[in-house]
């Protein structure tokens, strides 16, 4: 189980699944959650990416396996977030990657990206937000003063449930699903540490990373979403759109196989080959 140890003592989890043919030396694919997740949820990708891409799934610090040392009373900057990528894939030996980031991990990426070039071979995007809208802030305060103060009145797995089928998933994804969904991420972290991330989450805008992005970019993006896509066709040097029928933003949980075949092909192409099997 590897952990790679940052500056300020946060041991960083991260998961390495590689099912590609040993004489290949296939390229790394990183997949990073988003908002209060961990590098668990992409289990329904794995089967489909980690055949052709060796995979790194992170806990980004403060979540999952990545709690140990992690001081809450801090908070949550972007450049220690970036900071920890960089950190992880010096641990793994790792020079480059395809980077995929789901909601906030895509958010991180176009910093990641812009930051560290050479790192980063292609950046696919999926569902993530240049910046936050008030919209969903409020959505996510559910009658409360914020954000936050939701969260810490009502814990993780409560918040999660009340916010579930507002914009992250549709009601026909399953009680099963849902249930499931709520539950993990009550486990993944603590109220206080979700409500410091929410403060994060509240205050980026990442406009002025995206003209510095060289890697090319694929973003994929449910139809709601059009002043997030009208941003990044406006900024974006190398850009790839896909729009999916759907209001919801989780799209790689509802959308697994169609989110997970256009990151892999987009990778795919990049290097080259054309993934069958």
């Amino acid at each position: 189980m590897p952990f790679a140890v940052t500056r300020d003592g946060v041991r960083l989890h991260y998961t390495v699944d590689d099912f590609t043919d040993p004489w290949q030396n296939a390229p790394h694919l990183l997949l990073q959650h988003g908002f209060g997740r961990h590098g668990g949820f992409w289990y329904r990708w794995i089967p489909r990416v980690a055949r052709f891409y060796r995979v790194i799934r992170p806990d980004m610090r403060g979540f999952g396996r990545s709690r140990e040392g992690f001081n809450a009373e801090r908070g949550f900057s972007l450049d220690d977030l970036v900071q920890d990528l960089t950190i992880v894939l010096d641990h793994a030996g790792v020079a480059d990657v395809h980077y995929c980031g789901e909601a906030f991990g895509g958010t991180l990426g176009m910093q990641f990206a812009a930051q560290h070039p050479a790192r980063v071979r292609t950046l696919s995007l999926l569902s993530a937000p240049v910046f936050l809208h008030a919209d969903v802030q409020r959505n996510f305060a559910v009658g409360e003063g914020s954000w936050g103060e939701a969260l810490r009145k009502h814990g993780v797995k409560r918040w999660t449930e009340q916010t579930n089928t507002i914009s992250r998933f549709p009601p026909d994804m399953g009680e099963g699903f849902l249930n499931w969904y709520s539950e993990e991420l009550g486990r993944s972290t603590d109220a206080e540490t979700l409500a410091r991330f929410s403060d994060l989450c509240r205050s980026y805008d990442q406009t002025r990373f995206l003209p510095e992005i060289v890697a090319p970019v694929l973003a994929v993006f449910p139809s709601s979403r059009s002043e997030q896509v009208d941003l990044l066709r406006r900024h974006v040097r190398d850009l790839r759109v896909v729009r999916l029928a759907t209001r919801f933003f989780m799209i790689y949980q509802i959308e697994p196989r169609a989110c997970a075949e256009a990151v892999l092909h987009f990778a795919a192409q990049h290097d080259g080959f054309i993934p069958t099997e």
